[in-house]
């Protein structure tokens, strides 16, 4: 559409603003809903049609516009259907795992299924979109039309997500909740949480090792290896052992070690992973088997980290009386936003400083360095991070035994 992409970098920018202050509000909305659908699965019910609509409205910008009326109209658009829509769509949908069931090893088995098929859904859509939309004429009108398809394969996933879940979980069926209780004092309940804070902060930990190997994985190709095009065969090294592993080792694995145990020796390979390509960084070939390492290490936490976070809204509940549900999900959420949000701001901050130019065709000593620091030692450290995290999370130990003095208070009217 010609639009300007400063225009766009900025529309986007200001938009990161409004979504995290829509997770936190949505969180606080979804713990005090009540209806016969029960709580997380009456918001994807709700949430099915506008989002399918809000998507394909992003695409319908009308030609001929000012600058000022389509910037207004992208940012509107936009936040339709990511900072409202999808913003309350997924929330729910991680919210209803903890409202599915309370056994720890039948959450981690929904976890790790959604964790291995996320990916291989992710990989389809990337790689046919572009050919789909070529092939329509690469029009505005292509556009449209691709998404419109995805948005109607998308609302009848959403359908059946609503119609065949059922929220088994539910607490105020035998005790009273008081809804009254302000956002303040929530927040406040949910920081006392220590193991919900240690999720959410190795969910922002891995957020921001997402957003480093994204933002500098095509910069080292090019410039450290000598190809940018190394980097679909390292990309895929790193996410087809994941998937395997994640769909079928861990789901035995995981019951017989536990989440935390699993995760903590998964965060220790892949810093190791990333310190073999230390031995030569400029050899393609070691750069694939640390791919696949990495791969290994990191499927146990991709696999369970959400089946970790609903744990934890058990013991808020045990230590505080109060169940959050919505805010929980939605905190974490939050946290995971602001972990990218901040690593975007800094991998970018670093590499100007280091005087990167895209618009040149052979860049400094200096900058080349910094790419290749940025690839080498940031992600070891943020992994390193991850495993002092996983070191202090001792729920796993202490969970069977919380359900259980939870389940006495509850039987006895009181949370």
């Amino acid at each position: 559409m010609g639009v300007s992409v400063c225009l766009v970098g900025t529309i986007l920018l200001l938009s990161r603003v409004f979504d995290g202050v829509s997770d936190m509000l949505f969180g606080f909305v979804l713990d005090k809903t009540r209806s016969k659908h029960g709580k997380a699965r009456s918001w994807v019910l709700w949430m099915t049609l506008p989002f399918g609509l809000s998507a394909v409205a992003l695409f319908l910008l009308p030609p001929g516009m000012s600058t000022v009326a389509q910037g207004i109209y992208i940012f509107v658009t936009y936040n339709l259907v990511n900072t409202v829509v999808y913003t309350a769509l997924n929330i729910s949908y991680n919210t209803l795992l903890a409202l599915m069931t309370r056994d720890q090893n039948e959450r981690s088995k929904i976890s790790m299924l959604r964790m291995g098929i996320s990916p291989i859904m992710n990989m389809i859509v990337t790689a046919l979109t572009l050919p789909f939309v070529r092939m329509l004429g690469g029009t505005q009108q292509a556009w449209v039309m691709v998404t419109s398809v995805y948005a109607v394969v998308a609302m009848i996933m959403l359908y059946c997500t609503f119609r065949f879940t059922r929220e088994r979980v539910n607490i105020t069926e035998v005790v009273k909740e008081d809804t009254s209780i302000p956002l303040i004092v929530r927040v406040k309940a949910l920081f006392r949480n220590e193991y919900w804070a240690i999720v959410m902060l190795t969910w922002a930990s891995l957020a921001v090792y997402q957003t480093i190997i994204g933002v500098d994985l095509p910069y080292y190709c090019q410039y450290i290896l000598g190809n940018a095009e190394y980097m679909g065969v390292i990309s895929i090294s790193e996410k087809l052992p994941m998937i395997i592993i994640i769909l079928f080792i861990l789901p035995f694995v995981v019951p017989k070690f536990g989440n935390r145990n699993t995760a903590l020796a998964g965060a220790l390979l892949v810093a190791l992973g990333h310190a073999l390509i230390l031995v030569n960084p400029e050899n393609l070939n070691l750069a694939i088997a640390s791919a696949i390492i990495k791969s290994i290490g990191s499927a146990p936490i991709y696999g369970v980290i959400f089946s970790m976070l609903a744990d934890t809204i058990e013991f808020g509940q045990w230590k505080t009386h109060i169940r959050m549900e919505g805010l929980t999900n939605s905190a974490a959420s939050f946290g995971s936003k602001a972990g990218a949000g901040f690593a975007s701001a800094a991998v970018g901050f670093y590499l100007q400083s280091a005087g990167y130019n895209g618009m040149l065709a052979e860049q400094s000593t200096v900058a080349t360095g910094a790419i290749s620091k940025l690839f080498l030692f940031a992600p070891i450290a943020v992994w390193l991070f991850i495993a002092l995290l996983l070191w202090f999370y001792k729920l796993d130990k202490k969970y069977a035994t919380i359900v259980e003095e939870l389940k006495q208070r509850e039987a006895e009217g009181h949370f």
